[in-house]
C-alpha cells in the first residue's frame, strides 16, 4: 500500500498459513486510530446494538453495497468504521447442474497473486491492548458479481487497489466518496482468475496450503 503514515502496530514477518477462513472466527484487519494505521484482529460478522439479541438474525458477514450506504443497519460503520481485509483469494462452491446436491469449490484470486484488499465495515474499540468489546466485528462490502464470474457466483467481494485502500481508510472521507470508491474503483472481473480446488475446504478444521491447489485449469476471464 506504500502507506506513508505512522503504523500503530509491528508488522509480523512470518506468514498467517491460515488457508481457510470461517464466519465467527477472528480475522486479521486493517484500520486507522488515533495513533496510525493498526491491524487488529476481529469476530467475522457484524450486527448494531439494536439487532443483537436473542430472536435476532445473527450478525452478517457481508454488507450489500447497493443498500449498505442508506441502511440503518450500516449506517454508523459505513461513516466510522471503513477497515481492509488483507486476503490472497476467497472461495465460492458452484452446485452441479445435473445434482444440486453436488457442489463443486473454487478458489478466486488476483491474476497477477498481487494481496487483495477486501473493503469492509465495523466496529472496532481500538487502542494498543486490543481488547475486544461486545459488539466488535466487521462484515466485507460485497458488489453484484459480472461477466464470467456469474457462472461462479452472483456476488463477489469489494476488492480494492493499493491507492484505492488508502482512501478507503481516511477517516475524514465523506460517506459518498466511499459509496464511489467501491462501486467504480475496485478490481474489475477481468482482473481475476479461478479454478476448481478440493472438497477439502469445505471442512473448516482444514486450514493447510493444499486447499488452493487447483485440480483444473484456472480459468481467466477474457474481455
Amino acid at each position: 500500500m506504500n502507506w506513508q503514515a505512522p503504523l500503530a502496530f509491528e508488522p509480523d514477518e512470518e506468514p498467517m498459513s491460515r488457508y481457510n477462513v470461517a464466519p465467527t472466527t477472528q480475522v486479521q484487519l486493517l484500520h486507522w486510530d488515533e495513533d496510525g494505521l493498526r491491524m487488529s484482529a476481529l469476530p467475522w460478522g457484524y450486527a448494531p446494538p439494536w439487532a443483537r439479541g436473542s430472536g435476532n438474525r445473527p450478525p452478517a458477514i457481508n454488507a450489500r453495497l447497493e443498500t449498505a450506504v442508506t441502511s440503518r443497519y450500516w449506517s454508523n460503520v459505513w461513516k466510522s468504521g471503513r477497515c481492509l481485509v488483507p486476503a490472497n483469494g476467497w472461495y465460492e462452491w458452484v452446485k452441479d447442474p445435473t445434482n444440486t446436491k453436488r457442489k463443486q469449490p473454487y478458489y478466486i484470486k488476483l491474476k497477477t497473486d498481487e494481496p487483495m484488499f477486501c473493503a469492509s465495515v465495523g466496529r472496532f474499540t481500538g487502542g494498543a491492548d486490543e481488547k475486544l468489546d461486545d459488539g466488535d466485528g466487521f462484515a466485507i462490502v460485497t458488489s453484484a458479481s459480472d461477466q464470467g464470474m456469474v457462472d461462479i457466483h452472483d456476488r463477489m467481494p469489494v476488492v480494492l487497489t493499493a491507492d484505492t485502500a488508502r482512501e478507503w481508510l481516511d477517516t475524514g472521507l465523506e460517506p459518498e466518496r466511499a459509496e464511489d470508491l467501491a462501486r467504480h474503483h475496485a478490481e474489475p472481473v477481468d482482473a481475476f482468475e479461478w479454478y476448481e480446488v478440493g472438497k477439502e475446504v469445505g471442512n473448516v478444521k482444514n486450514k493447510g496450503p493444499g486447499l488452493i491447489r487447483a485440480t483444473a485449469t484456472p480459468t481467466q476471464q477474457q474481455l
